[in-house]
């Protein structure tokens, strides 16, 4: 009975934690979207001439700024719900959540109990959406650029 119990805190846990990371992504991307669109865009969408250079730049801080707010989320459910004598620190909680997020996965932390380990599989999982999320984004705005250039045209 207490596996059951653990298994199902551990999935409770990993739903709460995705669909918090989901959702900051979301409205993080969402909102600077629309923050690009008014600063950048001229009236066809695209950004115009001299906006290319900040408008990838900020974007990929704000980006890595939402990826670090994440890897942090998953660190403070390491630290809440993991028995004690899994993660020495909050430094070290998040050091593991950054391997795992991106799934680097050096192995020098591991978590010990076995009941917990899927966690850190969950968070590669979404780490990679995460990320692939932001590739898109980036490549949204890098295509919006060029087009922005005179490069998006037929014929050229």
């Amino acid at each position: 009975m207490l596996g059951m119990l653990s298994m199902l805190g551990m999935l409770l846990t990993t739903v709460v934690v995705v669909a918090a990371t989901v959702s900051i992504h979301a409205l993080g991307t969402v909102y600077w979207a629309r923050h690009l669109v008014q600063r950048y865009a001229d009236p066809s969408g695209n950004f115009r001439v001299g906006a290319a250079l900040p408008a990838l730049a900020w974007t990929a801080v704000v980006l890595l700024i939402l990826h670090l707010v994440e890897v942090v989320i998953w660190a403070l459910a390491y630290v809440l719900v993991l028995p004690g004598d899994q993660l020495a620190s909050f430094e070290q909680a998040v050091y593991f959540s950054v391997v795992t997020f991106t799934t680097l996965g050096y192995g020098d932390i591991t978590l010990i109990d076995h009941e917990w380990r899927i966690l850190s599989g969950i968070e590669a999982l979404n780490g990679i959406l995460l990320v692939g999320w932001t590739t898109a984004l980036l490549f949204s705005v890098f295509q919006r650029c060029w087009k922005g250039l005179g490069h998006g045209r037929r014929g050229q």
